[in-house]
């Protein structure tokens, strides 16, 4: 007799902890590993008298289902989904659901969805975001792909998703791949996040002499403020933390980040659509300049920092400037983000629910912040906003920045300290607000060279004019 409202395929970290949330909201779930091993030492350890119902085949796990069978994927993207996906099916009947709560590229979500509605399964590409901790005790949740199937999950996950306010952080976000775009587009502005912090540490640290302990305070007091989020919570946290000699251990970790390659995919997916997500776009390639360490460790000697100045300014100015820079920035980061998923929502017809969205990401996620607040009230205004940049709470903000922002870049710069997300995120703000650029050179180049053609100041948009400048010159 079928017992479990869901099954669970992939026991990795993420897989059995969302198993745990899942049983402890009260829902029965059958799980399945492909390794009988990760199987047993599950249930006979955290699994343990539980209502987890442990399977060893596909055969097993879809028998022990409920109809219509939910089984949700958490294993690797790429081929694996397409590989077990081919074996589900011969096990599924017409109505049952299939849910990829992996990484998976949005382009393998929209053809995924096609393919298995042709064949009568229904699927959601469904984005988690959150971590090890999020998915035992509360992740964001953002599902996509056959709407048809939302009500037969809906319930299990706005139960298991993080709560703010009273409100599940998991809400529709759209048919199609638009689960896993949002979900990518988080991870680029995490990405964006995480360089910008970097960069504040690196000034703090760098520029200004501060210790860590100072930094941490600095850090924490952050946290109180209008930077409020988890990614500095745990940067104070990092602060704190020494090696067995006593000394911080964040300075013993090698410089090399690395990347699972979704900001990679967010900054692809904006120069398909012509959209300036420039301060993403740094981050991924700050982790691509760090990734060059025998390179840069060469070119250190070629180079060496030949600017030996010392701040001998006020330091708690210096600090009030970078944290409203760091914030200055962030917002351009979160701006560029929403640019993106508007332009994608309107090349797909996904129809997102920006408000939403922001709705989705207060809780439970990496992003998770103060201000994901103001996003949801700034499209609660006025659902066709053009630009977070254009809401009065955030042109606010921006004008009282301002000046600590330049005068961050302006320091760093004499200082030798590379800041490339806030110098881009800067730079982007200062060519959005400006009424004319220089693209009419560029466009005059492209004439010469291609007779690419140009449109005139002086004349209605839309006509285009070609000229000799060879002969003209």
């Amino acid at each position: 007799m079928p017992k479990a409202e869901m099954g669970l395929i992939g026991l990795a970290v993420m897989g059995q902890n969302l198993a745990l949330n899942i049983n402890d909201h009260g829902y029965t779930l059958a799980v399945y590993n492909r390794s009988k091993e990760k199987t047993d030492e599950f249930v006979s350890g955290s699994a343990k008298d539980t209502h987890i119902i442990p399977t060893y085949s596909l055969e097993e796990l879809v028998a022990q289902l409920k109809s219509p069978r939910r089984v949700m994927l958490m294993i690797k993207a790429g081929r694996a989904v397409d590989i077990t996906i081919d074996a589900l099916l011969l096990l599924l009947d017409e109505g049952d659901i299939i849910i990829d709560g992996g990484n998976s590229h949005f382009p393998d979500t929209v053809r995924r969805t096609q393919e298995l509605q042709e064949k009568g399964i229904l699927y959601l590409g469904t984005g988690i975001s959150g971590g090890e901790e999020g998915a035992r005790f509360g992740p964001a949740i953002m599902p996509g792909g056959n709407k048809q199937a939302w009500p037969h999950v809906k319930e299990i996950y706005q139960s298991i998703a993080a709560q703010v306010d009273g409100a599940p952080c998991c809400q529709w976000i759209g048919e199609g791949g638009a689960g896993h775009y949002v979900k990518m587009v988080h991870n680029g502005i995490e990405y964006g996040d995480m360089q910008l912090i970097a960069e504040a540490y690196q000034f703090m640290h760098k520029g200004l002499g501060l210790d860590h302990m100072k930094m941490q305070q600095v850090f924490r007091e952050w946290d109180e403020g209008i930077l409020n989020s988890y990614l500095i919570e745990i940067t104070a946290d990092i602060m704190g933390v020494k090696d067995s000699d006593g000394m911080p251990l964040l300075e013993k970790i090698l410089d090399t980040a690395g990347q699972k390659g979704t900001g990679t995919w967010t900054a692809i997916s904006a120069l398909e659509q012509g959209i300036p997500l420039t301060l993403i776009g740094e981050a991924v390639f700050a982790r691509c300049l760090s990734a060059l360490k025998d390179s840069r460790l060469n070119a250190s000697k070629i180079y060496p920092n030949s600017n030996n100045s010392v701040f001998e300014g006020d330091v708690d100015e210096a600090l009030n400037a970078l944290r409203d820079a760091l914030y200055a920035s962030k917002i351009i980061s979160y701006a560029q983000g929403f640019m993106l998923m508007q332009q994608a929502s309107d090349e797909y017809g996904w129809n997102l629910d920006y408000g939403n969205i922001a709705l989705t990401w207060r809780g439970g996620c990496i992003i998770r912040s103060r201000f994901l607040n103001n996003i949801k009230q700034a499209y609660d205004k006025n659902a066709q906003l053009e630009n977070l940049l254009l809401d009065s709470f955030f042109i606010d903000a921006i004008n009282k920045s301002l000046t600590g922002w330049r005068e961050t870049i302006q320091k760093a710069i004499g200082m030798a300290i590379p800041i490339p997300a806030f110098s881009s995120a800067l730079s982007f703000f200062d060519g959005y607000r400006s009424e004319r650029t220089s693209a009419n050179l560029l466009q005059a180049q492209r004439d010469y060279f291609g007779a690419h053609t140009y449109e005139r100041v002086d004349k209605p948009r839309g006509e285009f004019f070609h000229t000799d400048w060879i002969n003209n010159k």
